[in-house]
Protein backbone atom coordinates (compact mmCIF):
# COMPACT_ATOMS: atom_id res chain seq x y z
CA UNK A 1 0.00 0.00 0.00
CA UNK A 2 1.50 3.32 -0.91
CA UNK A 3 1.87 6.10 1.45
CA UNK A 4 -0.83 8.04 0.17
CA UNK A 5 -3.50 5.43 0.38
CA UNK A 6 -2.05 4.17 3.86
CA UNK A 7 -2.29 8.00 5.23
CA UNK A 8 -5.72 8.36 3.54
CA UNK A 9 -6.84 4.90 4.74
CA UNK A 10 -5.84 5.83 8.65
CA UNK A 11 -7.60 8.82 8.72
CA UNK A 12 -10.61 7.69 7.90
CA UNK A 13 -10.35 4.64 10.94
CA UNK A 14 -9.47 7.85 12.93
CA UNK A 15 -12.33 9.44 12.59
CA UNK A 16 -14.49 6.69 13.87
CA UNK A 17 -16.04 5.99 17.27
CA UNK A 18 -13.15 4.65 19.18
CA UNK A 19 -10.82 7.95 18.36
CA UNK A 20 -12.98 10.65 18.29
CA UNK A 21 -13.38 11.21 22.12
CA UNK A 22 -9.67 10.35 22.64
CA UNK A 23 -8.58 12.64 19.48
CA UNK A 24 -10.71 15.37 21.03
CA UNK A 25 -9.38 14.81 24.81
CA UNK A 26 -5.59 15.20 23.09
CA UNK A 27 -6.07 18.66 21.23
CA UNK A 28 -7.62 20.37 24.12
CA UNK A 29 -4.86 19.26 26.28
CA UNK A 30 -2.12 19.99 23.69
CA UNK A 31 -3.75 23.35 23.15
CA UNK A 32 -3.67 24.05 26.97
CA UNK A 33 -0.26 23.19 27.50
CA UNK A 34 1.37 25.21 24.15
CA UNK A 35 1.77 21.46 22.82
CA UNK A 36 3.99 19.85 25.21
CA UNK A 37 3.44 15.88 24.94
CA UNK A 38 3.89 15.46 28.51
CA UNK A 39 1.60 13.33 30.52
CA UNK A 40 -1.82 11.49 29.65
CA UNK A 41 -5.15 11.92 28.85
CA UNK A 42 -8.11 9.92 29.66
CA UNK A 43 -11.41 8.46 28.90
CA UNK A 44 -14.25 8.34 31.09
CA UNK A 45 -16.77 5.12 30.52
CA UNK A 46 -15.24 4.28 27.66
CA UNK A 47 -17.25 2.37 25.33
CA UNK A 48 -15.94 -1.08 23.47
CA UNK A 49 -14.41 0.80 20.27
CA UNK A 50 -12.51 3.12 22.44
CA UNK A 51 -11.39 0.02 24.87
CA UNK A 52 -9.96 -1.92 22.20
CA UNK A 53 -8.06 1.24 20.63
CA UNK A 54 -6.70 2.37 24.05
CA UNK A 55 -5.32 -1.24 23.84
CA UNK A 56 -3.81 -1.22 20.63
CA UNK A 57 -2.42 2.19 21.38
CA UNK A 58 -0.80 1.20 24.70
CA UNK A 59 0.27 -2.57 24.41
CA UNK A 60 -1.81 -3.59 28.04
CA UNK A 61 -4.82 -5.06 28.70
CA UNK A 62 -7.75 -3.01 29.68
CA UNK A 63 -10.72 -5.01 31.14
CA UNK A 64 -14.09 -4.27 29.95
CA UNK A 65 -14.92 -2.97 33.80
CA UNK A 66 -12.66 -0.36 33.79
CA UNK A 67 -14.28 3.36 34.15
CA UNK A 68 -11.44 5.23 33.12
CA UNK A 69 -8.83 4.61 30.61
CA UNK A 70 -5.28 6.74 30.71
CA UNK A 71 -2.99 7.19 27.79
CA UNK A 72 0.49 8.71 27.46
CA UNK A 73 0.24 11.42 25.05
CA UNK A 74 4.01 10.11 23.82
CA UNK A 75 2.51 6.51 23.80
CA UNK A 76 -0.32 8.07 21.30
CA UNK A 77 2.54 10.41 19.22
CA UNK A 78 4.25 7.05 18.96
CA UNK A 79 1.42 5.28 17.88
CA UNK A 80 -0.11 7.24 15.24
CA UNK A 81 3.99 8.08 13.97
CA UNK A 82 4.51 4.28 13.52
CA UNK A 83 1.15 3.26 11.97
CA UNK A 84 0.27 6.68 9.74
CA UNK A 85 4.01 8.30 9.45
CA UNK A 86 2.42 11.56 11.27
CA UNK A 87 2.71 12.57 14.90
CA UNK A 88 0.00 13.48 17.25
CA UNK A 89 0.38 17.05 16.44
CA UNK A 90 0.51 16.45 12.64
CA UNK A 91 -2.49 14.51 12.82
CA UNK A 92 -4.70 16.61 14.43
CA UNK A 93 -4.01 19.07 12.28
CA UNK A 94 -4.32 17.36 8.98
CA UNK A 95 -7.92 16.52 10.57
CA UNK A 96 -9.35 19.57 12.03
CA UNK A 97 -7.08 21.64 10.79
CA UNK A 98 -3.98 23.68 13.26
CA UNK A 99 -4.09 23.78 16.84
CA UNK A 100 -4.41 26.60 19.17
CA UNK A 101 -1.68 27.35 21.43
CA UNK A 102 -3.51 29.53 23.96
CA UNK A 103 -0.40 30.23 26.67
CA UNK A 104 0.88 31.85 23.45
CA UNK A 105 -2.80 33.89 22.84
CA UNK A 106 -3.15 34.85 26.35
CA UNK A 107 0.16 35.69 26.89
CA UNK A 108 -0.89 37.96 23.24
CA UNK A 109 -3.98 39.15 25.17
CA UNK A 110 -2.00 40.31 28.17
CA UNK A 111 0.50 42.21 26.32
CA UNK A 112 -2.25 43.67 24.41
CA UNK A 113 -4.06 44.60 27.68
CA UNK A 114 -0.87 46.04 29.14
CA UNK A 115 -0.35 48.17 26.33
CA UNK A 116 -3.26 49.76 26.05
CA UNK A 117 -2.97 50.61 29.90
CA UNK A 118 0.07 51.98 29.85
CA UNK A 119 -1.42 53.89 26.63
CA UNK A 120 -4.13 55.10 28.94
CA UNK A 121 -2.46 55.73 31.82
CA UNK A 122 -0.27 57.96 30.34
CA UNK A 123 -3.27 60.95 29.77
CA UNK A 124 -2.75 63.98 31.66
CA UNK A 125 -5.55 62.66 33.65
CA UNK A 126 -3.98 59.58 35.04
CA UNK A 127 -3.79 61.78 38.13
CA UNK A 128 -7.30 62.49 38.87
CA UNK A 129 -8.97 59.58 41.12
CA UNK A 130 -12.47 59.14 39.24
CA UNK A 131 -10.26 58.55 35.61
CA UNK A 132 -7.67 55.95 37.81
CA UNK A 133 -11.05 54.37 39.43
CA UNK A 134 -12.20 53.92 35.96
CA UNK A 135 -9.39 52.17 34.23
CA UNK A 136 -8.73 49.81 37.23
CA UNK A 137 -13.00 48.97 37.15
CA UNK A 138 -12.71 48.25 33.40
CA UNK A 139 -9.84 46.24 33.43
CA UNK A 140 -11.33 44.20 36.97
CA UNK A 141 -14.71 43.45 35.33
CA UNK A 142 -14.00 41.92 32.07
CA UNK A 143 -14.43 45.00 30.13
CA UNK A 144 -10.38 45.49 29.00
CA UNK A 145 -10.60 41.81 27.91
CA UNK A 146 -13.61 41.80 25.58
CA UNK A 147 -12.48 44.50 24.13
CA UNK A 148 -8.97 43.12 23.36
CA UNK A 149 -10.24 39.84 22.18
CA UNK A 150 -12.67 41.71 19.66
CA UNK A 151 -9.78 43.45 18.29
CA UNK A 152 -11.09 46.79 19.59
CA UNK A 153 -8.57 47.77 22.48
CA UNK A 154 -7.93 50.98 20.37
CA UNK A 155 -11.66 52.25 21.46
CA UNK A 156 -10.08 52.94 24.66
CA UNK A 157 -7.55 55.30 23.28
CA UNK A 158 -10.54 56.73 21.58
CA UNK A 159 -12.34 56.43 24.97
CA UNK A 160 -9.49 58.93 26.53
CA UNK A 161 -9.29 61.57 23.61
CA UNK A 162 -12.93 62.22 24.67
CA UNK A 163 -12.33 62.54 28.30
CA UNK A 164 -9.51 64.35 27.46
CA UNK A 165 -11.24 67.03 24.97
CA UNK A 166 -14.40 67.01 27.14
CA UNK A 167 -12.50 67.92 30.54
CA UNK A 168 -9.89 70.17 29.34
CA UNK A 169 -10.19 73.66 28.36
CA UNK A 170 -9.80 73.67 24.51
CA UNK A 171 -13.45 73.13 23.75
CA UNK A 172 -15.22 74.60 20.45
CA UNK A 173 -16.81 77.29 20.44
CA UNK A 174 -20.09 76.68 19.43
CA UNK A 175 -23.56 79.21 20.34
CA UNK A 176 -24.93 76.73 22.27
CA UNK A 177 -22.03 76.44 24.81
CA UNK A 178 -22.04 72.82 24.27
CA UNK A 179 -20.35 70.12 22.18
CA UNK A 180 -22.43 68.37 19.74
CA UNK A 181 -21.85 64.36 19.90
CA UNK A 182 -21.19 63.79 16.45
CA UNK A 183 -18.94 66.61 16.43
CA UNK A 184 -16.92 64.92 19.22
CA UNK A 185 -17.08 61.76 18.13
CA UNK A 186 -15.75 62.81 14.76
CA UNK A 187 -12.69 64.14 15.89
CA UNK A 188 -11.92 61.38 18.17
CA UNK A 189 -12.61 58.30 15.85
CA UNK A 190 -13.40 59.91 12.10
CA UNK A 191 -17.03 58.23 12.93
CA UNK A 192 -19.61 60.57 13.24
CA UNK A 193 -21.73 58.12 14.30
CA UNK A 194 -19.01 55.93 17.22
CA UNK A 195 -20.94 57.92 20.14
CA UNK A 196 -24.91 56.57 19.04
CA UNK A 197 -26.46 55.16 22.31
CA UNK A 198 -25.60 51.69 22.59
CA UNK A 199 -22.11 51.96 20.78
CA UNK A 200 -19.00 50.09 22.38
CA UNK A 201 -17.48 53.84 22.76
CA UNK A 202 -20.45 55.74 24.10
CA UNK A 203 -20.90 52.97 26.91
CA UNK A 204 -16.75 53.56 27.74
CA UNK A 205 -17.12 57.15 27.73
CA UNK A 206 -20.16 57.49 30.01
CA UNK A 207 -19.09 54.71 32.81
CA UNK A 208 -15.92 57.02 33.08
CA UNK A 209 -18.14 60.47 33.06
CA UNK A 210 -20.89 58.52 36.02
CA UNK A 211 -17.44 57.77 38.04
CA UNK A 212 -16.11 61.90 37.66
CA UNK A 213 -20.10 62.49 38.85
CA UNK A 214 -19.87 60.39 41.66
CA UNK A 215 -22.53 57.51 40.42
CA UNK A 216 -19.21 54.53 40.62
CA UNK A 217 -20.21 52.53 37.60
CA UNK A 218 -24.10 53.18 37.57
CA UNK A 219 -24.51 54.29 34.08
CA UNK A 220 -28.23 55.07 33.55
CA UNK A 221 -30.46 53.01 31.16
CA UNK A 222 -32.57 56.26 30.50
CA UNK A 223 -32.06 57.86 27.89
CA UNK A 224 -33.03 61.16 29.71
CA UNK A 225 -30.29 60.33 32.44
CA UNK A 226 -27.69 59.01 30.23
CA UNK A 227 -27.84 62.70 28.12
CA UNK A 228 -27.75 64.19 31.81
CA UNK A 229 -24.45 62.41 31.91
CA UNK A 230 -23.29 63.61 28.61
CA UNK A 231 -24.10 67.33 29.45
CA UNK A 232 -22.73 67.01 32.46
CA UNK A 233 -19.54 66.59 30.93
CA UNK A 234 -20.26 69.64 28.54
CA UNK A 235 -21.54 67.60 25.27
CA UNK A 236 -25.09 67.27 23.96
CA UNK A 237 -26.64 65.00 22.28
CA UNK A 238 -29.84 67.06 21.16
CA UNK A 239 -30.27 70.83 21.66
CA UNK A 240 -33.75 69.96 21.49
CA UNK A 241 -34.65 67.46 24.11
CA UNK A 242 -31.81 69.76 26.62
CA UNK A 243 -34.41 71.80 28.42
CA UNK A 244 -34.64 73.79 31.80
CA UNK A 245 -37.62 74.45 33.31
CA UNK A 246 -38.56 77.98 34.59
CA UNK A 247 -40.98 80.94 36.37
CA UNK A 248 -40.93 84.35 36.26
CA UNK A 249 -37.40 84.28 34.17
CA UNK A 250 -38.16 87.57 32.42
CA UNK A 251 -36.33 88.38 29.38
CA UNK A 252 -34.27 91.45 27.93
CA UNK A 253 -34.40 91.55 24.21
CA UNK A 254 -36.73 92.15 21.46
CA UNK A 255 -36.61 88.05 20.47
CA UNK A 256 -39.48 85.40 19.78
CA UNK A 257 -38.04 83.50 22.51
CA UNK A 258 -38.04 86.77 24.91
CA UNK A 259 -41.39 87.48 24.57
CA UNK A 260 -42.52 83.93 24.91
CA UNK A 261 -40.59 84.40 28.27
CA UNK A 262 -42.02 88.00 29.12
CA UNK A 263 -45.54 86.67 28.61
CA UNK A 264 -45.31 83.34 31.06
CA UNK A 265 -43.85 85.19 33.79
CA UNK A 266 -46.68 88.24 33.56
CA UNK A 267 -49.02 85.29 34.36
CA UNK A 268 -47.06 83.26 36.41
CA UNK A 269 -46.50 80.29 33.88
CA UNK A 270 -44.38 78.02 34.12
CA UNK A 271 -42.28 77.35 30.86
CA UNK A 272 -39.55 75.51 28.88
CA UNK A 273 -36.65 76.40 27.13
CA UNK A 274 -34.55 74.36 24.69
CA UNK A 275 -30.54 74.63 24.17
CA UNK A 276 -31.76 75.21 20.53
CA UNK A 277 -34.06 78.05 21.61
CA UNK A 278 -31.31 79.43 23.59
CA UNK A 279 -28.85 79.14 21.39
CA UNK A 280 -30.28 80.64 18.26
CA UNK A 281 -32.12 83.26 20.58
CA UNK A 282 -29.84 84.56 22.58
CA UNK A 283 -31.82 85.36 26.47
CA UNK A 284 -30.79 87.79 29.03
CA UNK A 285 -32.92 87.20 31.81
CA UNK A 286 -34.27 90.32 33.12
CA UNK A 287 -33.95 89.20 37.41
CA UNK A 288 -31.21 90.47 39.12
CA UNK A 289 -31.42 87.14 41.52
CA UNK A 290 -32.64 83.81 40.29
CA UNK A 291 -33.21 81.02 42.91
CA UNK A 292 -32.54 77.59 41.63
CA UNK A 293 -34.23 74.36 42.79
CA UNK A 294 -34.31 70.85 41.71
CA UNK A 295 -37.22 69.33 41.90
CA UNK A 296 -40.30 70.30 39.65
CA UNK A 297 -42.49 70.05 42.52
CA UNK A 298 -40.84 72.94 44.09
CA UNK A 299 -41.84 74.98 41.19
CA UNK A 300 -45.06 73.47 40.57
CA UNK A 301 -46.12 75.01 44.45
CA UNK A 302 -44.89 78.46 43.80
CA UNK A 303 -46.42 78.74 40.40
CA UNK A 304 -49.74 77.67 42.14
CA UNK A 305 -49.38 79.34 45.15
CA UNK A 306 -47.85 82.52 44.36
CA UNK A 307 -48.11 82.84 40.60
CA UNK A 308 -46.44 86.44 38.62
CA UNK A 309 -46.04 87.31 42.58
CA UNK A 310 -42.52 84.37 43.25
CA UNK A 311 -39.78 85.30 42.28
CA UNK A 312 -37.46 83.97 39.48
CA UNK A 313 -36.92 80.48 39.30
CA UNK A 314 -35.35 77.86 37.49
CA UNK A 315 -35.76 74.18 38.25
CA UNK A 316 -33.01 71.86 37.04
CA UNK A 317 -35.20 68.41 37.63
CA UNK A 318 -31.99 66.81 38.63
CA UNK A 319 -28.11 67.09 37.36
CA UNK A 320 -27.95 70.32 35.79
CA UNK A 321 -28.85 69.98 31.79
CA UNK A 322 -26.66 71.75 29.03
CA UNK A 323 -29.73 74.52 28.49
CA UNK A 324 -29.72 74.90 32.31
CA UNK A 325 -25.85 76.03 32.39
CA UNK A 326 -26.15 78.26 29.14
CA UNK A 327 -29.01 80.06 30.36
CA UNK A 328 -27.76 80.70 34.27
CA UNK A 329 -24.34 80.99 32.90
CA UNK A 330 -25.42 83.98 30.73
CA UNK A 331 -27.47 85.71 33.33
CA UNK A 332 -24.81 85.73 35.98
CA UNK A 333 -22.19 87.24 33.35
CA UNK A 334 -25.00 89.49 32.60
CA UNK A 335 -25.22 90.64 36.68
CA UNK A 336 -27.71 88.12 38.10
CA UNK A 337 -26.82 86.51 41.16
CA UNK A 338 -27.63 82.27 41.95
CA UNK A 339 -29.47 81.66 44.96
CA UNK A 340 -28.78 77.29 44.46
CA UNK A 341 -30.30 74.16 46.52
CA UNK A 342 -30.77 70.49 45.94
CA UNK A 343 -31.90 67.35 47.77
CA UNK A 344 -30.38 66.69 50.73
CA UNK A 345 -28.52 63.96 49.74
CA UNK A 346 -25.12 62.98 48.46
CA UNK A 347 -25.76 64.31 44.33
CA UNK A 348 -27.39 66.91 45.62
CA UNK A 349 -24.19 68.19 47.52
CA UNK A 350 -22.74 67.41 44.60
CA UNK A 351 -24.81 69.25 42.61
CA UNK A 352 -24.92 72.58 44.61
CA UNK A 353 -21.20 72.29 45.21
CA UNK A 354 -20.72 72.10 40.69
CA UNK A 355 -22.80 75.57 40.78
CA UNK A 356 -20.63 77.22 43.72
CA UNK A 357 -17.96 76.64 41.51
CA UNK A 358 -19.05 77.06 37.98
CA UNK A 359 -21.39 80.02 38.42
CA UNK A 360 -20.52 81.53 41.51
CA UNK A 361 -24.03 80.50 43.32
CA UNK A 362 -24.96 80.91 46.91
CA UNK A 363 -26.09 78.14 48.33
CA UNK A 364 -30.08 78.56 49.77
CA UNK A 365 -31.06 76.89 52.69
CA UNK A 366 -28.14 74.25 52.11
CA UNK A 367 -26.74 74.54 55.85
CA UNK A 368 -26.23 71.89 58.53
CA UNK A 369 -28.96 73.85 60.63
CA UNK A 370 -31.51 73.10 57.50
CA UNK A 371 -30.98 69.62 57.45
CA UNK A 372 -30.99 68.78 61.22
CA UNK A 373 -34.02 71.32 61.05
CA UNK A 374 -35.94 68.85 58.45
CA UNK A 375 -34.87 65.54 59.27
CA UNK A 376 -36.68 65.79 62.57
CA UNK A 377 -39.80 66.48 60.66
CA UNK A 378 -40.51 63.03 58.85
CA UNK A 379 -39.54 59.74 58.04
CA UNK A 380 -36.20 59.34 55.35
CA UNK A 381 -34.89 57.27 53.25
CA UNK A 382 -31.15 55.93 53.54
CA UNK A 383 -28.33 57.99 51.93
CA UNK A 384 -27.21 55.74 49.18
CA UNK A 385 -23.84 56.47 46.62
CA UNK A 386 -20.35 57.82 47.29
CA UNK A 387 -20.77 60.61 50.00
CA UNK A 388 -19.84 63.96 48.64
CA UNK A 389 -18.23 67.37 50.23
CA UNK A 390 -19.96 70.65 51.54
CA UNK A 391 -17.21 72.88 51.13
CA UNK A 392 -19.55 76.01 51.48
CA UNK A 393 -20.87 74.72 55.42
CA UNK A 394 -18.59 71.57 55.86
CA UNK A 395 -20.62 70.74 58.88
CA UNK A 396 -23.59 69.78 56.32
CA UNK A 397 -21.78 66.85 55.22
CA UNK A 398 -20.78 65.29 58.89
CA UNK A 399 -24.47 65.58 59.69
CA UNK A 400 -25.44 63.57 57.56
CA UNK A 401 -23.54 61.33 57.39
CA UNK A 402 -23.79 60.47 60.82
CA UNK A 403 -27.28 60.27 60.54
CA UNK A 404 -27.65 58.39 57.01
CA UNK A 405 -30.67 59.98 56.48
CA UNK A 406 -31.70 61.54 52.88
CA UNK A 407 -34.04 64.96 53.06
CA UNK A 408 -35.86 66.03 49.51
CA UNK A 409 -36.44 69.34 49.75
CA UNK A 410 -40.28 69.29 49.27
CA UNK A 411 -40.37 68.63 53.17
CA UNK A 412 -38.79 72.26 53.24
CA UNK A 413 -41.41 73.68 50.79
CA UNK A 414 -43.56 76.55 53.43
CA UNK A 415 -39.62 77.93 53.71
CA UNK A 416 -38.83 78.11 50.25
CA UNK A 417 -42.04 79.54 49.55
CA UNK A 418 -41.49 82.13 52.08
CA UNK A 419 -38.00 83.39 50.81
CA UNK A 420 -39.55 83.17 47.28
CA UNK A 421 -42.38 85.46 48.36
CA UNK A 422 -40.63 88.24 49.84
CA UNK A 423 -37.88 88.31 47.42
Amino acid sequence: MSAERRESHGYDELRGEGWTRLLAAARRRLERTGGALDGDIGLTTPGEAERRTVIGITGRYRPETAKRLAVPLRDLDGYLYDRYGTGLLQTLGRLHGPLRDRPAERAGEQARREQALTSAHSSRLAGQGWFAAWLDRIAADGTLTRLVRRGDAPLLDAAVRVLERLTGDRLPAYPSGALPLPVLAEWATGDTKALVPGAPLEQLVLRALAQRTGDGRVVPRERAGRRALWESAGAVADDLASQVLVLNIGAEGDTVVCDWLRDAAGFGIPFRLTLHQLATDPVVPAARTIFVCENPAVLRAAAGELQDTAAALVCTEGVPSAACHKLLGDAVRAGSRLHWRADFDWAGLRITGDAVARHGAHPWRMTSADYTAALGEGGSTPLAGPPAASPWDPGLALAMEASGSTVMEERLLPALLSDLTRA
